[in-house]
């Protein structure tokens, strides 16, 4: 084995389990210390600060700079009683990640100084604006922008080390008011739901004052040892890897998942759910996933501003607490060839504040006009803007996932079981014939054995293949993907369900004035909606052929790379969702696109300069170097007086890889002429277009030789580690 590989793999096999910080400590003794609970405002707040703090998150109410002075002053001595001595607002550009710059809290006084942290502070901040991504929005001179609090966001203290800071959830926008963060639209988008939810949960409910949209997030990822992901620039840089040939033994067996934990993947999983708790991140799921050194872990539900700042949170929990195991996490969508990628599934759904779950069927859903007036109009808000919900979730990581026979494929769909399915056939006959009386049920349990307690059956089944299926109390957004910050589909999801539930009202509320009753014209709506959404509900196996055609005829779009998926945001249709409504201006939504096209364009050439330097420095040199042992060989034996026949093998084998070698250089000289040319073109599109068709191709062709000769070089010549290392070895 080469001797840097060779002494990685050493490393990872000695490697001494790191025990958890607070292993056997009752979560309930620390969950949520970190964070500005309500109990932490009563403690530290007067009851007008108080009070102005709730209604902002309640009622959306302005809180005034005087009382930002009282909040500011309990918030400082809330947190310096913590131990933290600065101070950050933190928020979510459009990098994809999170972004803070400290403050101390201390300001020289004479010879001394004193800790200060007033409103002004709190309230706002002056970031650089022209060193994030803006799409054009804001030009390098044009550098003013401003952070502002999210009251409707806890403040925590991130503990780094020794060190403790104050984080202040924020929002991000230019100095003439554009945002430029993922937050800023995310708290529009749920602004325009509730105000549209609300008049249709008053058809049922006239005591709810709020509809809340909720989120629960699964969040799934790849544990590897830092000795081996130091020896893959691949995955140092890009994420992921762009060579290495499928092990002899991958996930075919399907003995990894929820399987049992390895010591120290339970470890980390430990310290993981230590940090999230003592932040309230309310982690309570931990397995095995599918693929080999995969993993999952997911929360309970919280309102979807939260749960959003939670999982961005999280994220960044998790590289930092594997590198106290030496672990490395990788949310790559696809970090490896050949096994199943990582999703971010989003559990969405919407609440009230009497109580209700709109998407909870209770026990007679064919009954429960409230749910079927959310659930079927949440399928007609799918089936209007697929596209959209498409364009939500394109990367160019994403697109090595989608429809890759493990994740949902790029055709958007809606699964809803066979039991709910039959409720929204029945619905539509009955209400054809003009019959609104009840309708019959039937109790879901499964009788198994006399001794085992009955097993009660969800009203649905799951479907792993289904990008958008309802789970029993919520639908799961299943194409989001695992590096992906959820706000972005989040705020789309919003929005069309916003929009549709505007339509919904409207044509009720016309039926009514027309002489119907009001339960008659919901469910004369609803049975039109019902037919209306045929095309885009489909409860079969999406990775089939077969989908893809029914899918065509039926009219649903199929569109497998981010830079064609991001042209939805430029339909007319769009923008009347998302513009129109006020969530993102014109120049937001353009700006916006940029980024997109421009990430994208920036992926690929990174992953193409990655890919050129390993070919051509790492895997043609050990290429030769083992041809040359075959040349060599045959030499000696030559010499001896071996006839040439016994040698036969060894011209065959350096004869292939000669092949291989020159069709690497060949293809990478060919890539990097297209690499030259992909900027032809008047826009960002463009760009992102000529890196998709013109560059990206050439990475599969490359790979296959690079693979091929994986297989034949001597393995004490080979210097990067393979997969069955880079899986197997923990």
């Amino acid at each position: 084995m080469n001797t840097a590989r060779k002494s990685a793999v050493q490393t990872v096999v000695n490697r001494e389990v790191v025990s958890p910080r607070l292993a056997g400590t009752k979560v309930s003794d620390y969950y949520a210390s970190n964070v500005f609970t309500d109990t932490a405002m009563r403690e530290y707040l007067s009851d007008d600060a108080y009070k102005a703090v709730r209604g902002a998150i309640k009622n959306g109410t302005k809180i005034s700079r005087e009382i930002a002075d009282a909040v500011a002053a309990g918030m400082k001595s809330w947190a310096m009683n913590k131990g933290a001595t600065s101070y950050t607002h933190w928020f979510q550009p459009l990098t994809g990640l999170t972004a803070e710059k400290h403050d101390m809290f201390f300001m020289p006084k004479g010879d001394g100084a004193m800790e200060v942290f007033g409103g002004d502070a709190l309230v706002q901040q002056e970031p650089d604006a022209s060193s994030f991504p803006s799409g054009g929005i804001r030009a390098t001179f044009e550098a003013r922008g401003y952070t502002a609090w999210d009251p409707g966001s806890p403040a925590f203290i991130m503990e780094i080390g020794d060190g403790k800071t104050l984080c202040i959830p924020t929002i991000f926008i230019s100095y003439t008011g554009e945002s430029l963060d993922y937050k800023a639209p995310l708290l529009k988008a749920s602004h325009f739901l509730e105000e549209a939810a609300l008049p249709v949960v008053h058809m049922f409910d006239k005591e709810a004052t709020r509809v809340t949209a909720t989120l629960g997030w699964e969040q799934e990822y790849f544990l590897i040892d830092e000795a081996l992901f130091y020896q893959r620039p691949d995955l140092m840089f890009a994420g992921r890897t762009l060579l290495g040939a499928a092990p002899q033994k991958g996930q075919q067996f399907e003995d990894h998942y929820f399987g049992s934990i390895p010591e120290r993947v339970y470890a980390y999983m430990l310290d993981l759910e230590t940090e999230c708790h003592k932040l309230g991140i309310p982690v309570r799921t931990r397995h095995n996933e599918v693929a080999p050194a995969q993993f999952e872990c997911a929360p309970m539900f919280e309102e979807v501003n939260v749960a959003v700042d939670h999982n961005s949170l999280l994220m960044d929990l998790m590289d930092r607490i594997a590198r106290r195991h030496k672990l490395r996490v990788l949310l790559h969508e696809k970090p490896f060839a050949g096994i199943n990628g990582s999703g971010k599934h989003n559990n969405w759904s919407m609440g009230t504040d009497t109580g209700k779950n709109l998407l909870s069927p209770g026990k007679t859903p064919k009954n429960n006009i409230l749910f079927l007036t959310f659930f079927v109009n949440v399928i007609k808000a799918v089936n209007e803007y697929a596209d959209l919900l498409r364009a939500s979730i394109a990367s160019a990581n994403n697109d090595h996932r989608l429809g890759a026979n493990e994740a949902p494929p790029a055709i958007i769909s809606v699964f809803t079981g066979s039991y709910m399915s039959d409720v929204l056939n029945e619905i539509e006959k009955r209400v054809a014939k003009g019959k609104y009386d009840e309708l019959t049920n039937a109790n879901l349990k499964l009788d198994i054995h006399n001794k085992i307690p009955d097993v009660m059956l969800d009203n649905t089944d799951r479907n792993r293949t289904s990008p958008f299926a309802f789970t029993g109390n919520k639908f799961e957004f299943r194409a989001v993907g695992s590096s992906a910050n959820c706000a972005l589909p989040m705020t789309i999801m919003n929005a069309i369900v916003g929009k549709q539930l505007i339509a919904f009202r409207k044509e009720v509320e016309s039926l009514v004035k027309a002489g119907e009753t009001k339960e008659g014209a919901i469910m004369r709506v609803l049975r039109q909606y019902i037919s209306d959404s045929k095309r885009v509900m489909f409860e079969g196996d999406g990775y089939s052929d077969a989908w893809a055609k029914e899918a065509k005829k039926r009219g649903l779009s199929n569109v497998k790379t981010t830079p064609y998926a991001l042209e939805f945001y430029n339909t007319k249709k769009a923008k009347e969702v998302l513009v129109d409504t006020g969530i993102y201006t014109a120049r937001e939504l353009e700006a916006r696109v940029e980024i997109l096209h421009h990430s994208y364009t920036l992926k690929i050439d990174t992953e193409a300069r990655i890919l050129a330097d390993l070919a051509i420095n790492h895997i043609i040199p050990c290429s030769l170097d083992y041809m040359s042992k075959l040349m060599a060989n045959v030499k000696a034996m030559k010499e001896v007086g071996i006839p040439a026949t016994s040698a036969k093998a060894q011209k065959e084998m350096a004869a292939e890889i000669a092949l291989h070698v020159n069709a690497i250089k060949t293809l990478v000289d060919k890539m990097n002429d297209a690499i030259a040319k992909a900027h032809h073109g008047k826009s960002t599109s463009d760009h992102s277009k000529n890196y998709c068709d013109k560059v990206k191709p050439f990475f599969e062709q490359i790979r296959s030789h690079v693979d091929a000769l994986e297989g034949m070089i001597d393995d004490n010549l080979w210097a990067m580690p393979k997969y069955r290392e880079m899986l197997f070895i923990r």
